[in-house]
């Protein structure tokens, strides 16, 4: 398991002194990447070999936010690896040892000059030496959508969303739907999909009402 210690800083709380939704996520993605830095595997490294991990699927639970200035710890741990996949969980815990939030995240291996998934090397594999699951229950892998979708207004996207794999960042994406539903906060639980093509997000427990899809 891989952990680092921080605070909730005034730049990631809004006008309720709460820690955002983008910004566990932020915490979450940043601890990851972390611990790839720290083995071996980092952006520099997976540069030079024209592969990256891209997130296909993740799901979020949020027990609460955090408060402002309020001291946290951020952990991740791989749990297993399948030919193209690996699985990593994520939790956040308050000084008291309580579980704020958690995540389980599915990857997959790309080889970005191709565009196309490929089996990471064994080595990379063994070196995120894989841990017991969270001991929770794990939504599916997809989002089952609704027969209808209304498409909501389109928008461009900025260079700043882009990230170091050239490609608009996960965050970004969560952000862009809660902009397009203009929602105030994600409550408690979201997930998020590649399906067919387009990146989905379902938040359940929002200022609106519940299990409303947001696609972007």
């Amino acid at each position: 398991m891989y952990t680092f210690e921080s605070r909730v800083r005034f730049s990631e709380a809004d006008h309720t002194e709460l820690l955002t939704l983008p910004g566990l996520v932020n915490y979450f993605q940043d601890c990851s990447t972390f611990q790839s830095e720290d083995i071996g595997y980092g952006v520099e490294s997976l540069k030079k070999s024209g592969q990256a991990w891209i997130l296909s699927a993740w799901q979020i639970v949020v027990n609460r936010y955090p408060k402002l200035g309020e001291h946290i710890r951020v952990s991740t741990w791989a749990t297993d690896f399948t030919g193209l996949f690996g699985l990593r969980n994520f939790k956040m815990e308050d000084e008291a040892g309580e579980m704020t939030a958690w995540a389980n995240s599915v990857w997959v291996y790309m080889d970005m000059k191709k565009g196309r998934p490929c089996r990471p090397a064994k080595e990379e594999v063994e070196a995120y030496r894989p841990e017991t699951p969270l001991d929770v229950e794990f939504a599916p892998r997809k989002i089952v959508l609704p027969k209808e979708l209304e498409d909501g207004e389109s928008f461009p996207v900025r260079r700043h969303q882009i990230d170091t794999n050239e490609h608009v960042n996960n965050c970004q994406y969560i952000q862009m739907a809660i902009a397009q539903e203009d929602m105030t906060r994600a409550a408690y639980q979201g997930t998020g999909a590649w399906t067919g093509g387009k990146t989905c997000h379902q938040f359940k427990g929002l200022l609106k009402p519940d299990g409303y899809p947001v696609k972007s």
